[in-house]
């Protein structure tokens, strides 16, 4: 059953074309995922579906009193509203029909004289909350809470969360309303891998149609059943997953090529003959008119033909290249017995491993598990509680950070320069290779999306002096075909590798081990692929209890579990922590103070974020 026709859509923004023939027939229960390159216009797309643009030309046919769920922006809640009560608004109707009945229950107690109607009315509203699933709120609520694992940010106030909490309990709250069509922008941003193997299986028995947008190429394969791409304005619809999209799509521009290839031999044949034709007509005593006849009427066929566009085989990608600058010591880093605790809050916990020259190694774990903070203990920009972290000798470190801040009101091409020494016209030709062109490289960084950001960044890297790379979420915010790039320079990377990642492509394709924190390390000698699956065949690993730290660990042979009002107290004090930090960050115009200071506040929030836990957990 058709649920949405869209006819030959159009859309410009500033005089530029962004839509120019869309045309997309969404059925019940379709699952279509909705790729294209940065910019190619999906989210315009997808806001004109909502309803919450309107098109240039062409139709938006709906079906009557479709319901569609978009998180297009964070919605304004009361302020005293906690992140529970936001997912509970997703049943607003529902708890006041519950409300009623209350009242109800209430009045039947005191007016006696009135029963019978009261009765009356409490029996068709219990059918009607029956009748819509009014018994199964808690359960439904426990099921997302549990699956997108927002147990931490339930019972604080949500206009407090970050941009990425509000949008993980935003997420909740929507699937939680059912729509008829369900419109997901980059739902895996902000979600663990737990928390997106349990959307998959969300999505696969989900009800309705579900349209979405995104770069995770394993999760399109797990979820949609359709692929519609968005190029130069139009869509090209594929009858498959992600994996049938990318073989068929080689497939037709081979095909598209070979009939290019044709019909341009066929013309220039044709002109030949036209030619020909004219100079035998002249050459004629006297001049043919029958030839001149001939000649014009080929002319007119040259004239009817419809050109075949001439197909892009390859597209354009940044132009990654990863040279690794001299020899590497055998021995890159060696962890012994290696613990840091945040307010006797211990997060990693007798951590042992080494990594050699040229390991590839991820680091994968759920959110908080400390994944980002051992990183930063590499790099050095933390020390640990306890035990020792050694670098080898000849070690040089390239860094990407998931956070990218640049100095504001630097422009673009001054940023690039100022860690790379080359003159103007060279800066310009090598940020050219990065997709930066011709006045976009004068660009303030503060204009840059996401994905160019990370562009810019790769370019810094890409002419560093380095033999050792440690990446923090690297894909974000980078579409399908960057993403691509990049993975095929650190295929071919002749250094050591250390990464954070959520891509689970992108963690299959480049490693060789991974190590996977959950309270406690397990190191595994294979791709993520090989460690979950091992993880699920292999008994449970006993995990140490939060508020326990090892005794040989700290000068006292153990740690109390801190009081409500300690608590309350370490709570005030990290706040007032974070109002200063911030105030540092906003004052700060050297780049690499940014770099460190964002490094602090990240590990300042996590330790918040296990204050209130246990704030909660004591009440």
């Amino acid at each position: 059953m058709m649920i949405c026709d869209i006819q030959h859509l159009t859309k410009q923004f500033g005089g530029d074309d962004i839509l120019t023939d869309v045309s997309l027939f969404i059925e019940h229960q379709d699952r279509i995922g909705l790729i294209g390159r940065n910019g190619s216009g999906k989210t315009t797309l997808l806001r004109l579906i909502a309803r919450l643009d309107s098109e240039d030309s062409g139709t938006i046919y709906q079906k009557s009193g479709l319901s569609i769920g978009y998180l297009a922006q964070l919605p304004v809640f009361d302020n005293v509203m906690t992140g529970r009560d936001v997912l509970w608004t997703a049943f607003a109707t529902l708890v006041g029909l519950q409300h009623s009945l209350q009242q109800i229950e209430r009045d039947m107690a005191t007016n006696i004289d009135q029963i019978d109607q009261l009765l009356e009315r409490y029996t068709q509203e219990t059918e009607a909350f029956e009748r819509q699933g009014g018994y199964l709120l808690d359960s439904k609520i426990d099921r997302m809470i549990n699956g997108l694992q927002l147990h931490a940010l339930l019972d604080r106030p949500f206009e407090q969360l970050s941009g990425g909490e509000q949008t993980k309990i935003c997420l909740g709250r929507m699937l939680l309303t059912e729509p008829e069509l369900l419109i997901l922008d980059e739902p895996t941003n902000h979600l663990d891998l737990d928390a997106v193997e349990w959307l998959e299986s969300f999505l696969a028995d989900y009800a309705g149609a579900v349209l979405i947008v995104s770069h995770d190429r394993v999760f399109l394969d797990a979820v949609v059943t359709r692929i519609a791409e968005l190029e130069e304005g139009q869509i090209q619809l594929y009858q498959g997953n992600y994996t049938f999209y990318v073989k068929e799509k080689e497939r037709l521009l081979l095909e598209q090529f070979h009939a290019y290839q044709e019909q341009q031999k066929k013309i220039k044949q044709m002109k030949e003959a036209i030619r020909r034709l004219r100079q035998w007509a002249n050459e004629a005593s006297p001049p043919s008119e029958k030839l001149f006849r001939k000649a014009k009427s080929m002319e007119r066929a040259l004239a009817r033909i419809e050109r075949i566009k001439r197909p892009k085989l390859d597209a354009e990608t940044p132009d990654l290249t990863f040279a690794a600058h001299g020899k590497t010591s055998r021995m890159v880093y060696r962890v012994e017995d290696v613990s840091i605790a945040f307010s006797k809050q211990p997060l990693l916990h007798s951590l042992t491993f080494e990594i050699s020259a040229k390991d590839r190694i991820a680091i994968v774990g759920a959110n908080g598990s400390g994944k980002s903070t051992l990183l930063h203990l590499l790099l050095g920009h933390l020390e640990p509680t306890s035990g020792l972290i050694t670098r080898g000798p000849s070690v040089k470190i390239g860094y990407l950070s998931q956070r990218i801040d640049f100095p504001p009101g630097e422009r673009l091409i001054d940023v690039f320069r100022a860690t790379v020494d080359l003159d103007e016209g060279t800066a310009r030709q090598r940020l050219a290779q990065f997709l930066f062109f011709g006045p976009r490289v004068f660009l303030p960084v503060e204009a840059l999306s996401g994905g160019e950001r990370m562009r810019l960044m790769l370019a810094i890297l890409v002419h560093s002096d380095l033999n050792v790379l440690i990446l923090d979420e690297p894909t974000n915010h980078l579409d399908i075909e960057s993403r691509d790039a990049l993975e095929e320079a650190l295929e071919s990377f002749d250094g050591t590798l250390i990464a954070v990642s959520h891509d689970r492509y992108f963690l299959n394709r480049l490693f060789t081990k991974t190590l996977w924190l959950d309270q406690t390390m397990e190191l595994f000698p294979g791709s993520y692929a090989y460690a979950s699956t091992k993880r699920q065949t292999q008994p449970p690993v006993a995990k140490i209890p939060k508020n326990v730290v090892s005794a040989k660990k700290r000068p006292s042979p153990s740690i109390p579990v801190q009081t409500t009002r300690q608590v309350e107290a370490t709570i005030e004090r990290l706040e007032q922590e974070l109002t200063m930090l911030d105030r540092q960050l906003a004052e700060t115009t050297d780049y690499e103070e940014t770099v460190k200071l964002f490094s602090v506040r990240e590990l300042l929030v996590q330790q918040l974020d296990a204050q209130y836990e246990q704030f909660l957990a004591s009440e």
